[in-house]
């Protein structure tokens, strides 16, 4: 996959009345919790949301595994589900980089390129969005010491990282710690951590040992793949850390939305 110009973080000008969500496979089968929060969040802003019921993966997956074919065959079931000009909202960078960067060079050439092209303009990611549509969380939580992680794809691709810290940032009580390794993989990377599972795991160990030398007492992520990998490593090693909390789940909570 060649390099991509990460996008831009931008600013309606106008809120829209309706969007989609897109709510990735990963987070559909492991978190669904943190989908429902990132949606009723949105809601609360005046924005009604749809979610196309025959969504499945955006195609990553086999597409950073070097199988276009697989990942176009998967990544085409997905282009009819979005037919009004809406808001495309994905809970996470690496597969809205997926579908905005990737989609139109994987239906170059075929009968769906027009249509592949007209969806990743509309691709968003959930903290973006927020942030497109003006929207400022009200804190409302005890002071609290909070370290990030941003998946590589996310940051690179989406720029997820910044939109991520200026939405915490912005949170009166939550002191956002940068810890060493912020930059660096945490060894998911997909299918690598399958392949790869020596690296990985020495990967995550340096991720999680970075977060814990923090102090944090809570650890934010917008990537759902990222929380599982460690996620399951503070549980197996760290079981005085705490888990990772999808950043929507984060903001509902703080903002006082989450019962």
């Amino acid at each position: 996959m060649s390099a991509q110009t990460p996008t831009p973080i931008i600013r309606y000008d106008s809120v829209p009345s309706d969007a989609y969500f897109f709510g990735t496979c990963v987070l559909d089968i492991f978190m669904p919790e943190a989908g429902m929060d990132a949606m009723t969040l949105i809601e609360q802003q005046g924005i009604r949301m749809h979610f196309p019921m025959g969504q499945s993966c955006c195609g990553q997956p086999a597409y950073s595994s070097g199988h276009p074919n697989e990942a176009f065959n998967v990544a085409k079931e997905q282009l009819d589900l979005f037919p009004e000009d809406w808001p495309i909202v994905v809970p996470s960078g690496s597969c809205g980089g997926m579908m905005k960067h990737h989609w139109p060079t994987l239906f170059k050439g075929t009968p769906y390129e027009q249509k592949a092209n007209e969806i990743a303009k509309r691709v968003i990611e959930f903290t973006h969005f927020l942030i497109a549509i003006g929207y400022q969380p009200q804190d409302k939580g005890e002071p609290v010491k909070v370290a990030v992680h941003t998946s590589c794809a996310a940051r690179r691709e989406m720029n997820v990282h910044l939109s991520g810290w200026q939405l915490i940032d912005g949170m009166e009580n939550v002191e956002r710690i940068v810890h060493d390794h912020e930059s660096e993989c945490c060894g998911f990377g997909g299918t690598f951590s399958v392949k790869h599972p020596d690296i990985s795991g020495a990967m995550v160990t340096d991720k999680v040992a970075a977060l814990k030398e923090t102090g944090a007492t809570q650890i934010i992520s917008a990537d759902c793949g990222c929380m599982m990998n460690i996620g399951g490593k503070i549980a197996k090693d760290e079981p005085d850390m705490p888990m990772p909390k999808h950043i929507a789940t984060f903001l509902l909570e703080r903002t006082g939305g989450k019962a």
